[in-house]
C-alpha cells in the first residue's frame, strides 16, 4: 500500500479494454537472427529454460495471480541457467488483496511470436496497487504483450522495457478516461531472462535480490521520497515531500496509473510530472555463483532485509528444494514477524541442485585500539617499567647489604 490514509476500495475490473494503439506485428523481421550484443558472449548450450504451456492461475491466491502451470526440465549436464520458478500471495493484514504477479516461461511465444533463435525469454514480474487493483491487473495484463510488440524487442531489450512501461501507463490512462472508476495506481517491478542475462526493471517499491553464493546482491532501488537522488529529481519536476510522502499522498517515487492524483503525472511534454512510470534498469551476466532471485513487493522487505531473505530461502531450498514452498515459507515467516501489508513473492532459480554448503573463510582479525586506549595502555606500561626499576634496584641494594 503506497497511498497515505487510503481507505477505500475501487470496483473490481468486469473487462479491461484492450490498448488499440499497440501496432500489432503479423511476423518477425530477419535481423531478429541477431540478438543483443550482450547474447554474443554465450555458449551454444548456455541456457535451458523451464517450459510450460501458457499461463494458468495460480492457488495461492485465485484470479490475482498468473504463473506456468507445468514445468518440464531437460536434465542436461553443464547447461546454465536451469530456471525453476515459485510464487506465493497472500492477503495479509489488509481487508483486501491489491498484489498480483505473472511468470512467462517464453514470452514471445506466449503471444504468437517465433524468434529464430533457440534461446526464450522469460518474464516474471510483481506488481503491488494502490488505491484499488485495477491499475495493477492492467499492467500485468498489458506490460508483457506492449514489450514483444515493441520494435526494438528481443534486438534491445533495455528500450523496448523501458519504452513498454510509458506506453502501458499511458494505455491505462485513457483507458480510465472511459471509466473513472478505474483509477488507481501501482508499483512494478519485472524480471527478464534470456540465456545468461538477466535485466530488472523497477519503478516502485518492489524489490529484486539476487543470492550469489549466500551473498545478498540488490537488483533494485526502492524508490522513495527519502531517496536523495529520487527527491532532487521530483523538485526538480515541481513535485515536494511532506512527512516522508510525494506531494503529500504518496509512499513511492515512481509508479504507473495515478492519473487521477493532481499534480503527479503530465500528459505529453518532455518532462513529465514528479511521479514517474520510466523503470530503474539493472542488467548483468549470471555466472554459475548466481543461485535464485528473490522478487518481492514492499510487504516481504517490511520485514526482511535482502541477505536475511536470501539467506532464509538459501536454507529452506538446501531442505527440500522446492521453489514454490520456499516461497510459501516465505510468506508464512513475514506474516509471523508481524507484516501487515500484502505478501507476494516470486523465486526463479537458476539451477537444478539445492544451493551448495557455503565454507565460510576465517580470515584475518584486524584489531584495533582508539587513541584514547592507547594512551591509558601507554601509561599503564610505563607505571609498570618504572616499578619494575624499583623493584630491581631495591633486590639490588638488599643483595649488597648481604654481601
Amino acid at each position: 500500500m503506497c497511498v497515505k490514509d487510503s481507505e477505500e476500495v475501487t470496483p473490481e475490473i468486469e473487462s479491461l479494454v484492450d490498448n488499440s494503439n499497440i501496432n500489432k506485428k503479423q511476423s518477425w523481421p530477419l535481423h531478429c537472427e541477431i540478438l543483443h550484443a550482450q547474447m554474443d558472449n554465450w555458449d551454444k548450450d548456455s541456457s535451458l529454460i523451464s517450459s510450460g504451456d501458457g499461463i494458468s492461475l495460480c492457488n495461492s491466491f485465485p484470479l490475482d495471480s498468473i504463473c506456468e502451470d507445468r514445468v518440464a526440465l531437460e536434465r542436461k549436464h553443464n547447461i546454465f541457467p536451469v530456471l525453476r520458478s515459485g510464487e506465493w500471495s497472500d492477503i495479509g493484514g489488509r481487508p483486501y488483496m491489491e498484489d498480483t504477479h505473472i511468470c512467462i516461461s517464453d514470452l514471445a511465444k506466449e503471444f504468437g511470436y517465433n524468434l529464430l533463435r533457440e534461446e526464450p525469454v522469460s518474464f516474471y514480474g510483481v506488481f503491488d496497487g494502490h488505491g484499488g487493483k485495477n491499475a495493477a491487473h492492467f499492467v500485468r495484463d498489458h506490460l508483457p504483450r506492449v514489450i514483444v510488440e515493441d520494435a526494438d524487442f528481443p534486438l534491445e531489450l533495455e528500450k523496448a522495457v523501458t519504452r513498454s512501461f510509458v506506453e502501458t501507463d499511458t494505455a491505462f490512462a485513457e483507458t480510465c478516461t472511459l471509466e473513472s472508476g478505474l483509477s488507481s495506481g501501482t508499483t512494478a517491478l519485472t524480471a527478464m531472462i534470456f540465456g545468461r542475462s538477466l535485466l530488472v526493471a523497477n519503478a516502485g517499491d518492489c524489490r529484486a535480490v539476487l543470492s550469489r553464493r549466500g551473498t545478498a546482491v540488490e537488483m533494485s532501488n526502492d524508490h522513495r521520497p527519502c531517496c536523495v537522488n529520487e527527491r532532487t529529481r521530483i523538485e526538480s519536476l515541481g513535485g515536494y515531500v511532506e512527512d516522508g510522502y510525494l506531494n503529500g499522498l504518496l509512499a513511492v517515487t515512481r509508479a504507473l496509473g495515478d492519473w487521477h492524483l493532481e499534480g503527479m503525472k503530465v500528459k505529453g511534454g518532455d518532462r513529465g510530472g514528479p511521479l514517474s512510470a520510466e523503470p530503474e534498469l539493472k542488467l548483468i551476466t549470471l555466472t554459475k555463483d548466481d543461485e535464485f532471485l528473490i522478487i518481492g513487493s514492499d510487504g516481504i522487505w517490511d520485514v526482511f532485509s535482502s541477505q536475511n531473505s536470501v539467506s532464509f530461502a538459501r536454507r529452506r531450498l538446501q531442505e527440500h528444494n522446492d521453489v514454490k514452498l520456499c516461497c510459501k515459507e516465505i510468506v508464512e515467516e513475514a506474516i509471523k514477524r508481524g507484516a501487515t501489508d500484502n505478501l507476494t513473492v516470486v523465486v526463479i532459480s537458476f539451477h537444478l541442485e539445492p544451493p551448495p554448503q557455503v565454507a565460510v573463510e576465517r580470515g584475518r582479525v584486524r584489531r584495533s585500539i582508539s587513541a584514547e586506549g592507547l594512551q591509558s595502555l601507554k601509561c599503564l606500561l610505563q607505571g609498570l617499567h618504572a616499578s619494575s626499576k624499583e623493584n630491581l634496584h631495591g633486590i639490588m641494594h638488599e643483595k649488597f647489604l648481604a654481601d
